[in-house]
């Protein structure tokens, strides 16, 4: 990322100038993630943090499902207004328009169940960036949560949406989370772009917070 550039301008005009579901991260069915989701075996009043979510299919989902405790964080105000006209009732749904990488609302935030970030992390490129990221989640997922990371993998593309990426192992993960966490699934995973085809390739990760060093 760039230190001066402006990111939410950035994010903003991507859902403004396009059709969500031809954007190069929509999902059709965000399989892979709800998976692991239920793997955690969480009550249906679990508090779920989706971190840039965008205009995601998976908080309809989780709806559906009958989780009734989320919180939908993204930069763009105009991707979680899209969000919103895409679900048919919100009213267990919270959205906080905020940036991870310098956060004010979210970091009121506690006793978070659930951190799920697919395809966000990588994109901040900057250790300070990154540090900003991890501290807020260190400091608002409890002892006993779960996080689920899905980013580019080592060998998966090096820029998206016009912006370069950190693409990302298992092991990298699991240093930048620290001891606090430990592993519990990982997997590759492809994903289609639906405008053209082309196969990016993520990686999907696990952990729960098993000790409480923050």
């Amino acid at each position: 990322m760039l230190d001066n550039y402006d990111y939410k301008e950035h994010w903003n005009n991507a859902y403004q100038n396009n059709v969500v579901e031809k954007l190069g991260w929509f999902e059709d069915d965000p399989v892979a993630s709800f998976d692991l989701i239920e793997k955690c075996n969480l009550s249906k009043d679990a508090l779920i943090f989706n971190a840039g979510a965008g205009a995601t299919t998976l908080i309809g989902l989780l709806l559906e499902k009958g989780y009734s405790n989320i919180l939908v964080n993204d930069i763009s105000f105009l991707a979680l207004d899209k969000l919103k006209n895409s679900i048919n009732n919100n009213n267990n749904v919270s959205f906080i328009v905020d940036d991870l990488t310098n956060p004010t609302t979210s970091l009121n935030i506690k006793n978070v169940d659930l951190w799920h970030d697919r395809a966000v992390l990588h994109f901040f490129t900057s250790k300070d960036q990154q540090l900003s990221y991890f501290n807020l989640l260190k400091k608002i997922v409890r002892k006993g949560g779960y996080v689920i990371f899905s980013e580019f993998g080592i060998d998966g593309a090096k820029k998206c949406c016009g912006l370069d990426i950190v693409n990302y192992s298992e092991k990298m993960l699991q240093d930048r989370l620290g001891e606090e966490f430990t592993l519990l699934e990982s997997f590759n995973h492809q994903y289609n772009h639906p405008s053209n085809g082309n196969t990016r390739k993520y990686i999907y990760t696990l952990f729960k917070r098993i000790t409480d060093l923050y």
